[in-house]
């Protein structure tokens, strides 16, 4: 226990100055990446902060796993260049006793990182990108214009001219129902509809229904039949990174729903919790990295962490790419880099200096 706490003590300082010099460097990357087209649009200076004061959270998020490798790769160095890991080995303690502490902080990090994205990343985010809209007159995405949406697996395909999130209106409503084998059984044509608790209620509505092989058409008598949620209308257009794990959840069901192709969205939900996994996985790295690093450790251990940094990332967008395009399954696309590195740190862990 005594070797834990002076473990976790040596550690604790050099993850702390790690985390802030990635964090920063990460938001200093984001804030020039957008600053060109702040200035054309004559954002002002505080506004401009605050959008980057919003994306501190997700730096956070992208630097966690990338300081918790170089911390703990330096921290093993570093005690290995002064002797110390030779007298914890002359002892008799080997080198994965020794280095447990740090694999269940990586564990704990684990979570935490998926419980601080779902729950601060993904609202923080969500507010900077509507600033952002806002700053460069972007439309928001919510209210779309010119939607076609497919309901209850292709038997009603919605055609709308224009959505109104935050009234809850459908403007320009043509509502096609048709059977298993894709002909037409009616047509509901509306001005507008508007969501009613549970239903849609249809303004002035007419419907042309087929009957003894001719069209007729009526005035629709009121109904409460169509029960398509307002979210259907306005997730179709919202990345899954902007959703918490339940509300991604939904949006995949959607798209399942709607016929629409769902392999992106399954890549990023899947990627929600892959990403977290990544910070017991540089555990694992760091500990085969321990010791192998007796001179310019600090250099050494930040060129080990960004190389080490560099090829996940490069691997998990190929593979990830691979996914979206359907030439693999998204899942085996998300984890697939999550595998190898657990195969490769463990396989390193093995050679590594004891």
């Amino acid at each position: 226990m005594t070797l834990d706490r002076y473990l976790l003590k040596q550690f604790a300082p050099i993850f702390a100055v790690a985390a802030a010099m990635f964090m920063l460097l990460l938001a200093l990357i984001d804030l020039f990446a957008h600053l060109v087209r702040y200035l054309n649009n004559e954002v002002s200076a505080p506004d401009i902060l605050r959008a980057s004061f919003l994306y501190l959270p997700q730096s956070f998020a992208y630097a966690l796993p990338i300081a918790l490798l170089f911390a703990s790769a330096y921290t093993l160095g570093d005690l290995y260049s002064r002797n110390e890991l030779t007298s914890v080995f002359a002892s008799g303690i080997p080198f994965w006793r020794f280095s447990i502490p740090l694999l269940v902080l990586g564990f704990i990090a684990s979570f935490f990182a998926f419980f601080f994205s779902d729950l601060v990343v993904v609202p923080t985010m969500r507010m900077k990108n509507e600033l952002t809209r806002i700053f460069l007159n972007q439309e928001a995405p919510e209210n779309r214009s010119d939607i076609v949406v497919r309901a209850r697996y292709g038997s009603l395909i919605y055609a709308v001219d224009f959505f109104d999130n935050n009234a809850q209106i459908l403007n320009g409503v043509n509502i096609i129902e048709q059977d298993e084998e894709g002909r037409l059984l009616s047509l509901i044509r509306a001005p507008q509809a508007v969501w009613s608790a549970d239903h849609w209620r249809f303004v002035n509505p007419v419907i042309w229904e087929w009957e003894d092989g001719l069209l007729h058409i009526r005035t629709l008598e009121i109904t409460d039949e169509f029960r398509e949620e307002p979210d259907i209308f306005r997730r179709n257009t919202v990345a899954v990174e902007e959703l918490r794990a339940k509300d991604a959840r939904l949006l995949i069901g959607d798209l399942r729903a709607t016929g629409l192709p769902v392999a992106e969205a399954l890549v990023n939900y899947h990627r929600r919790f892959s990403f977290s996994s990544v910070s017991f996985i540089v555990m694992i790295l760091s500990i085969s990295m321990g010791g192998r690093f007796k001179r310019n450790i600090l250099l050494m251990s930040l060129l080990a962490s960004l190389g080490a940094a560099v090829v996940f990332f490069v691997i998990e967008m190929i593979s990830m790419m691979l996914a979206q395009s359907g030439y693999i399954n998204p899942a085996t696309g998300v984890w697939f880099p999550v595998a190898l590195f657990i195969v490769l740190g463990l396989g390193l862990v093995r050679t590594a200096k004891t």
